[in-house]
């Protein structure tokens, strides 16, 4: 007899068990979903947040790329005297303190648009320091950087295209 009412109390507690365990999944998976959302929400929000300082950094660096073109450099930083060597450390203080000024643009764009951005930077002033050679005066130095433009591109360019490209992959 007690052996009995023990497989009476089990076929009564077998419902609310399975019941029980039933209400647990359901709970755990709902909670799992809601987590989910939320994490969803908040990060959609933060990338609502984030994107007009991306933007931003690009538009900047795009500027800077711009403002370091040799042809515009050129315009913009005429030659105060003769001295060719005088020159070429303006124009090469001018590209480093451009560069300075937007430094921490490299926060907000990628580690592969910010390589080629200092890849350009790089590449200019080696352009102007190998025409620099080649010169004898701040005046022939500034034909000869314009020569060589006419030649092939600035390497401004390049890091210029990789920005448009970078971008346009954003939308």
């Amino acid at each position: 007899m007690d052996e009995s009412k023990i497989i009476e109390l089990l076929f009564y507690l077998l419902p609310a068990i399975i019941t029980g365990l039933i209400a647990y999944y359901f709970f755990n998976l709902h909670t799992k979903n809601e987590d989910g959302r939320r994490r969803f929400l908040l990060h959609r929000e933060n990338q609502k947040n984030a994107l007009p300082l991306r933007l931003q950094a690009y538009e900047r660096m795009a500027l800077f790329l711009e403002r370091i073109n040799p042809s515009k450099l050129l315009i913009r930083i005429p030659p105060k005297t003769a001295d060719k060597d005088s020159y070429l450390a303006a124009l090469i203080t001018t590209i480093e303190n451009e560069f300075d000024h937007n430094i921490s643009q490299q926060i907000y764009i990628s580690d592969e648009c910010w390589n080629v951005i200092k890849a350009s930077k790089n590449a200019t002033i080696q352009m102007i320091r190998k025409v620099a050679v080649e010169s004898d005066t701040a005046n022939s130095l500034r034909e000869n950087v314009l020569n060589e433009l006419l030649e092939k591109q600035a390497p401004s360019n390049a890091g210029l295209s990789f920005i448009k490209k970078e971008v346009g992959e954003m939308w």
